[in-house]
C-alpha cells in the first residue's frame, strides 16, 4: 500500500509526469458478503476446510440455482470465484449420479490446462474420482480413447468439438451421459466468431438429443450488458443470471494516463509504457504492463532492461504466445513465486490463467473493449490487496475519447456482446456440417438452424453437395465440412501467405485485399515483407523478405446501392434506415510512403470486392447543410469526418473492431440527390453490429460529438475525424463542418 501510494505521489508531483495525468479514480474497497449452503456433502465440505474457503454469497446462490436443475449465467468480475462456483455443483451432482459426465469449454488451451489444475486438485481433496483430463488437437492418439471411455470430465475447445461431432458414435458413452456442458470466458465467443459458435452448439444439442441427453448449461462470462440475450442466443436456451459481485476488493487506484494531453505527444504511447513500467519496477511493485502486440511486449522489455541495473533487469521478462508452452509455464511460476517483478504481455493473460498476486497493472493502449479494460486491470489487487491500474492512451479517437471522459469507464455499463443467428453464410455452413453428422430433417431441424433451411438444403442438392434420402438429407460431398467451413470466418474464400513456401498466416479476401495485394509491404512477427505475387484463383500470397525502409497504403473507394430498408425510425428531422446494402469496393491502387511523405503511387488492377450486408443510414437535413455552408465550411469534408468518428466510437456500444465495420458518405446520393452516410457491417451477410448500433444509434451521436468537440487538435487529427482504414487519403475532412454537423444531430435526438 505504502509503495502504490508513493508512486502516485512521485507521478503527481514529477513533471515528467503529471501533465499527463488525466484523471485518478480511486474505487474504495470492499468486504465480502458470505452466503450459507442448506447442505453440503462431507467431500466437499472438507475440501473448503483445507482451503480455507468461506463461499461468497454469489458462489451459493449459483449452487442453488445449479442444484435446481437451471441453466445459469454467472457474470461475476475477475478474481471473484466464479470458477469455484460451477466446480462445486458439477462435482456434487457427479458424485451422486455415478455414471454423470461433463464437458468443460475454453476459448484457449493455456485456460484449459489452468483449469485442468485446479479440477485436479479439487479431486485429490475431495477424493471424488472423475478422471479429468484435456482432449484436443494435441492429445496424443493412444490416449483419445482411453478419456472418451475413462473420463468424466473432459476439458476441451470449440475447434476440437467442431472436428469431432461427424463421429460422434465413439463418444456416445461420454454422450448419453452428459449432465453438464460448462461454457467458461464466454464473452470470447462474439461477432463472427460467437455466431460460428453459436450454431456449433446447436449442432451438439442436436447430436446430444439423438442420444437422449439434455444437459444442463453454466456460462461463465466478464460481465456484459446483453447477458441474458447473448447466453440465450449462444445456446438457445433459457437462463437464470446471477450477476451481483459478493467478493471482497481492495482498494484500487486507476490512473488514466494521456501521452497526447496537448494534443500533439512529446513521446509515444510506447515510450511512456516504458518509462510508467520502470516507475513501479524500481519502486518495488509487482506489475504486469499488457501491450497491443507481440513485439511491442518484446521491445518494452528489451528498452526497459537496458536502463536497469543491479540485477533488476534479470527480473523483468515478456510473455507472449509463440513461446514454448514450458516456457510460459515457469514464467508463470516465476511470476507468482516472486522472482519475476515486472512482466510485460499481450492479453495472453488477460483472462483466468493463476499468476499470484499483483500490485500494479499498466494497459498500454485502450484493448478494444471495457470488458478487456476491466478483466485486465483486475489481474492486480485481488481479494483485499489495495492495487493501482494505468490506462496508457493511444493517438485514436476511442482511446483519447475515454482518457477524457473518465465517467464512460466508471459509471456506464459494459458494451452489448454480439450474435448473429441469421446470416446466411455462417448458417449454411452448419447446415452442411450437420448433414455429415446426422441426416438433416426439416420439421425437427428447423427448429436449430432457422426456417431457410429448405432453402439451404437445395442450394447444396443443385451443387451435389447434399441429397436427399427416405431418412433425410445427408452430405455426399468430398472434403469434410469441418474442414471447411471455419470457425472465425464467414466463408472458406481465404487466402494463405507463404514466404519460400512455408505458410506464415491465413488472411480473409478483404484483408488481403487491404493488406497484401501486389507490391504491399507486410509486416510479420516484426519482420519486412513485399508481396510479389497474389495468385486469386489457388488463393495463395507469395512474399519476398525485404529491407526496405517505406510502407504502403492501399486506395479504395466505396459505392452502395439500397437493396431493401426493413427498418426506419424517426427521430423529429432525422430519419434513421436499416436495411439490406450491396458494398462494392474497389482497391484501385496503393501509396508508397515513408513517415508522412508520399514517395510515389502505384495502380492496382484488382476485381471489385461486392458483398451484401446489412447496414444504417440517414440524410443529413438541408437545414443543417444550409448552417455549414453560411459558415464557408467545407460540407463533404464534414460529412466524411462524421462518417469516420461514427465507425471509430462504434466499439464502444457494440462489442467489435473498427475494421469490422465499413462506412461511406455521399454529399449527394445518385439514388436521391440528398447528403447521406452509410455504416455497414465488414461481412458478407451481416453479423448485427450496425443493427444493434441502429437502436442504440442517440448515445452512438452522443459520444461522436463530445468526442470531435472535445479534440484539443485545430483542423482534425488522428483523434477525432481522421481513419486509418480511409481509402480516400482522409481527404477532404473537415473538423469544424464535423464538429457543426455532429452538435446539431445530438440536439435533435
Amino acid at each position: 500500500m505504502e509503495n502504490i501510494l508513493e508512486v502516485l505521489e512521485k507521478i503527481k508531483n514529477d513533471a515528467r509526469f503529471r501533465q499527463r495525468v488525466e484523471h485518478i479514480e480511486t474505487i474504495d474497497k470492499k468486504k465480502g458478503t458470505y452466503g450459507n449452503l442448506e447442505e453440503i456433502t462431507p467431500e466437499i465440505r472438507n475440501f473448503l476446510k483445507v482451503k480455507n474457503i468461506k463461499l461468497y454469497k454469489h458462489q451459493t446462490e449459483c449452487i442453488r440455482e445449479v442444484r435446481k436443475g437451471k441453466n445459469v449465467i454467472i457474470t461475476t468480475p475477475t478474481a471473484s470465484g466464479k470458477t469455484l462456483a460451477f466446480n462445486i455443483p458439477v462435482f456434487e451432482a457427479l458424485n451422486t449420479g455415478k455414471n454423470h459426465t461433463a464437458l468443460y469449454l475454453y476459448p484457449t488451451k493455456a485456460l484449459a490446462n489452468d483449469q485442468l489444475k485446479k479440477i485436479r486438485q479439487l479431486e485429490k481433496i475431495t477424493k471424488i474420482k472423475l478422471y479429468p483430463d484435456i482432449y484436443d488437437g494435441d492429445t496424443p492418439r493412444s490416449r483419445r480413447p482411453i478419456i472418451r471411455n475413462k473420463s468424466r470430465i473432459v476439458i476441451s475447445n470449440p475447434y476440437e468439438i467442431h472436428h469431432i461431432l461427424s463421429w460422434h458414435y465413439k463418444w456416445d458413452k461420454f454422450f448419453k451421459n452428459l449432465k453438464f456442458i460448462i461454457i467458461d470466458e464466454a464473452h470470447q465467443y462474439r461477432g463472427v466468431f460467437g455466431s460460428n459458435i453459436a450454431m456449433l452448439f446447436r449442432r451438439l444439442k442436436r447430436i446430444l438429443n439423438f442420444y437422449d441427453s439434455f444437459p444442463q448449461y453454466i456460462i461463465s462470462t466478464a460481465t456484459l450488458a446483453n447477458s441474458r440475450e447473448f447466453g440465450e442466443k449462444l445456446v438457445g436456451e433459457k437462463f437464470e443470471i446471477i450477476k451481483k459481485d459478493y467478493s471482497p476488493s481492495g482498494k484500487k487506484y486507476f490512473m488514466l494516463y494521456n501521452p497526447y494531453f496537448d494534443g500533439a505527444g512529446y513521446y509515444s504511447t510506447h515510450q511512456e509504457t516504458k518509462d510508467l513500467f520502470l516507475l513501479m519496477v524500481k519502486n518495488g511493485l509487482k506489475v504486469l504492463c499488457f501491450t497491443v502486440s507481440r513485439k511491442m511486449a518484446e521491445l518494452i522489455i528489451n528498452w526497459a532492461k537496458s536502463e536497469l541495473k543491479n540485477g533488476i533487469e534479470d527480473k523483468i521478462t515478456a510473455y507472449r504466445a509463440g513461446y514454448l508452452p514450458e516456457e510460459r509455464r515457469q514464467i508463470e511460476n516465476n511470476l507468482k513465486t516472486g522472482k519475476i517483478i515486472g512482466l510485460t504481455s499481450t492479453n495472453a493473460l488477460e483472462v483466468g490463467i493463476d499468476i499470484g498476486v499483483l500490485d500494479c497493472i499498466i494497459i498500454s493502449g485502450y484493448p478494444g473493449t471495457l470488458i478487456s479494460t476491466w478483466q485486465q486491470a483486475g489481474r492486480a489487487g485481488r481479494a483485499k490487496k489495495d492495487s493501482l491500474a494505468v490506462l496508457v492512451g493511444f493517438q485514436n479517437p476511442l482511446d483519447q475519447y475515454l482518457i477524457k471522459h473518465p465517467e464512460y469507464i466508471f459509471k456506464t455499463q459494459t458494451e452489448n456482446a454480439i450474435i448473429d443467428l441469421k446470416n446466411p453464410y455462417i448458417v449454411s455452413g452448419h447446415i452442411m456440417c450437420a448433414s455429415a453428422e446426422l441426416p438433416i430433417k426439416f420439421e425437427k431441424d428447423k427448429n436449430l438452424f432457422g426456417k431457410n433451411i429448405v432453402e439451404y438444403a437445395k442450394d447444396f442438392e443443385a451443387d451435389k453437395i447434399m441429397e436427399k434420402t427416405s431418412n433425410g438429407w445427408i452430405y455426399i460431398g468430398r472434403q469434410k465440412p469441418s474442414h471447411v467451413v471455419s470457425l472465425e470466418n464467414i466463408t472458406s474464400d481465404t487466402f494463405k501467405v507463404l514466404n519460400n513456401g512455408k505458410i506464415l498466416e491465413i488472411m480473409n479476401k478483404v484483408q488481403a485485399y487491404r493488406e497484401a495485394h501486389k507490391g504491399a509491404v507486410l509486416l510479420h512477427r516484426g519482420e519486412k515483407y513485399v508481396v510479389k505475387e497474389m495468385d486469386e484463383e489457388k488463393l495463395l500470397i507469395h512474399l519476398e523478405k525485404s529491407d526496405i525502409d517505406y510502407y504502403t497504403d492501399v486506395l479504395k473507394s466505396v459505392e452502395i446501392q439500397i437493396k431493401k430498408e426493413e427498418k426506419i425510425k424517426k427521430i423529429k428531422d432525422l430519419k434513421l434506415r436499416l436495411g439490406k446494402l450491396k458494398v462494392e469496393e474497389n482497391f484501385f491502387g496503393y501509396k508508397i510512403k515513408k513517415y508522412d511523405k508520399v514517395l510515389g503511387t502505384e495502380k492496382l488492377d484488382l476485381p471489385p470486392l461486392e458483398f451484401n450486408t446489412i447496414g444504417l443510414w440517414f440524410n443529413i437535413p438541408e437545414w443543417i447543410k444550409e448552417k455549414v455552408i453560411r459558415k464557408n465550411l467545407d460540407f463533404e469534408g464534414g460529412i466524411h469526418g462524421i462518417e469516420h468518428s461514427l465507425i471509430a466510437m462504434m466499439p464502444l456500444i457494440v462489442m467489435c473492431d473498427r475494421w469490422d465495420i465499413g462506412g461511406v458518405s455521399y454529399s449527394k446520393y445518385p439514388y436521391s440527390n440528398k447528403a447521406s452516410v452509410f455504416i455497414y457491417d465488414s461481412y458478407e451477410g451481416g453479423i448485427g453490429l450496425t443493427e444493434k448500433a441502429f437502436y442504440l444509434f442517440p448515445k452512438l451521436i452522443e459520444i461522436t460529438s463530445a468526442l470531435v468537440r472535445d479534440c484539443k487538435c485545430g483542423s482534425g487529427c488522428p483523434a477525432c475525424i481522421y481513419s486509418p482504414k480511409c481509402g480516400n487519403e482522409n481527404q477532404p475532412l473537415d473538423k469544424e463542418a464535423s464538429k457543426i454537423i455532429l452538435d446539431e444531430l445530438d440536439n435533435l435526438i
